[in-house]
């Protein structure tokens, strides 16, 4: 159950509207758009054929709709005051980020722009209507995934159980203490498919390689003698840009010879609250 929604300008100042406390002056009275958001099917028809074939989908971006009472203490505040006090952080066009406050689940964050800022003036019973768009269609944890480990020149797998609800990528560390000249990652899904990515480049102890998969952020570094430098060339054209999908997922980094370290992280999504 969602207990406090935080809001929080760019320029970091924080507005917080618990639901269940009404001293503010402002009453949550909906907030709309938090639900899985609705996914555009493409299909194509055949001749001879019944039905269509699924071809890909999309999902759209994320509209928040919030509505707000507004309560103000006759001795200290009016109704103006409190709408001037939204307006520092719903103007329209203006960036926003919301954390959602949850009893029984993860807090979650989004961040999205503000698309309109509807408030009647005159009216016996003032409410503001603030509509948001998110363009990211998930939800964020508050707290990274954080794992370790080391490569392995069997099949040993380590277990990541991931609990988020939509796919989502990682952030790879492979800190070298070796000479190396290629590595593979594998990742078997909780529905047993696998995808992998391969690695081929000459590395020496002391190398560092950064390797993300995460959507809008993907890409290979490596850093050496102090110098970072791009190293996606080095990534296999055939390979996948590996996402761990809800539910326990199978994770493995291969590599002949000698275990090496290696860090993991990610940021748990969510489709939906």
């Amino acid at each position: 159950m969602i207990v406090e929604v935080e809001v929080r300008t760019p320029q970091g100042t924080l507005l917080n509207l618990p639901l269940e406390d009404e001293t503010s002056g402002f009453r949550i009275l909906d907030i709309d758009g938090l639900y899985p958001v609705k996914a555009t099917l493409v299909s194509s028809k055949f001749a001879l054929l019944d039905g269509e074939l699924y071809r890909s989908s999309q999902r759209g971006p994320r509209n928040i709709k919030i509505k707000i009472e507004l309560d103000p203490d006759p001795l200290t505040d009016t109704v103006q005051d409190l709408r001037d006090a939204l307006y520092e952080f719903f103007m329209p066009e203006s960036e926003v980020s919301l954390r959602f406050i949850r009893d029984d689940r993860p807090d979650v964050d989004t961040v999205g722009r503000v698309e309109s800022f509807d408030s009647p003036l005159f009216t016996p019973e003032p409410e503001v209507d603030i509509s948001i768009l998110c363009f990211d269609p998930d939800f964020s944890d508050t707290a990274t995934t954080e794992l370790t480990g080391n490569t392995v020149s069997s099949e040993t797998e380590t277990l990541v159980p991931y609990g988020g609800t939509s796919p989502v990528g990682f952030k790879f560390k492979l800190n070298v203490n070796r000479t190396l000249s290629d590595f593979s990652i594998y990742l078997k899904a909780p529905d047993n498919t696998t995808q992998s990515l391969d690695f081929s480049a000459s590395l020496v102890a002391g190398d560092v390689v950064d390797i993300s998969t995460v959507t809008g952020d993907k890409g290979a570094t490596l850093t050496r003698a102090g110098t970072e430098s791009s190293i996606l060339y080095a990534i296999s054209p055939q390979s996948d840009w590996i996402n761990f999908s809800p539910g326990d997922n199978f994770f493995r980094v291969y590599a002949e010879g000698a275990a090496i370290p290696y860090e993991l992280e990610f940021l748990p999504k969510y489709g939906g609250l």
